[in-house]
């Protein structure tokens, strides 16, 4: 395992003066966070031409990337697009929203099982972010989803559940089927607080991730609503030393 950082945690910068105050902070690896609206990148801006997106990332920055996240709605055309850029760059791994609660569980499955096709052909493993007001808000039908589309997986954002709509859920079903992490510190009232004030157990985390040979990122995720700006830089390094501490 090893510690990475989204470019979501500088929402507020461009995308070219995110990595660089990631790099600034020490971290070595990169998710790029993709969104529809604002500063940063978003699908369009690497799924519609992956080959010039790939030349302007090698000239602005040396940090290694490791995962793409999509915050918002793509379609075949620009999935496909971004799997070329994550080819390129040596990505093996594209997270994805699942469906809004309400979908009709078998179309979410067609869709899905078109995305992870897309994904394969260019050696590249797609996965759920676990979330509130998804089909993933629940770990037993994020599990279910998984089983019923080989080759599917999950980005496991603790946060979510530890404070669930849902009530108490236990998730550890999640791990054999976890592709990527995000990682913030979180109690079950607030889904972001300031590193070492949260409820969430990094160190059996961690151990319960090692049992299942997970051996991919950790990737410090922090929510761009809930960000003092003033303190960000601080509260990324605690939580990049408190992650390298329990590897």
């Amino acid at each position: 395992m090893f510690v990475a950082a989204s470019t979501r945690c500088f929402f507020d910068l461009p995308f070219d003066q995110a990595c660089s105050q990631i790099t600034d902070l020490e971290y070595d690896k990169l998710e790029i966070w993709l969104e529809a609206s604002g500063k940063h990148l978003s699908p369009e801006d690497v799924g519609r031409d992956p080959e010039g997106f790939v030349n302007r990332f090698r000239e602005m920055t040396r940090i290694t990337p490791v995962a793409f996240c999509c915050d918002s709605e793509v379609d075949e055309n620009l999935l496909e697009g971004i799997c070329k850029a994550a080819k390129l760059l040596r990505i093996t791994q594209v997270t994805l929203r699942s469906a809004p609660l309400g979908t009709p569980f078998n179309t979410e499955i067609d869709r899905l099982r078109s995305c992870v096709k897309l994904g394969s052909g260019e050696g590249v493993r797609i996965s759920l972010k676990t979330e509130s007001g998804r089909l993933t808000e629940d770990p037993h039908t994020a599990i279910e989803l998984c089983q019923a589309v080989s080759g599917l997986g999950l980005t496991f954002d603790p946060s979510y559940y530890l404070g669930s709509p849902l009530g108490e859920r236990s998730f550890d079903m999640v791990y054999p089927h976890t592709f990527h992490v995000h990682l913030r510190d979180s109690t079950e009232n607030d889904l972001q607080v300031q590193v070492g004030l949260g409820s969430i157990d990094y160190s059996k985390l961690i151990s319960q991730l090692a049992r299942h040979n997970y051996n991919r990122a950790l990737s410090v995720d922090l929510i761009p609503e809930r960000i003092d700006i003033e303190t960000r830089p601080l509260e990324m390094r605690k939580m990049r030393m408190l992650l390298d501490s329990l590897l």
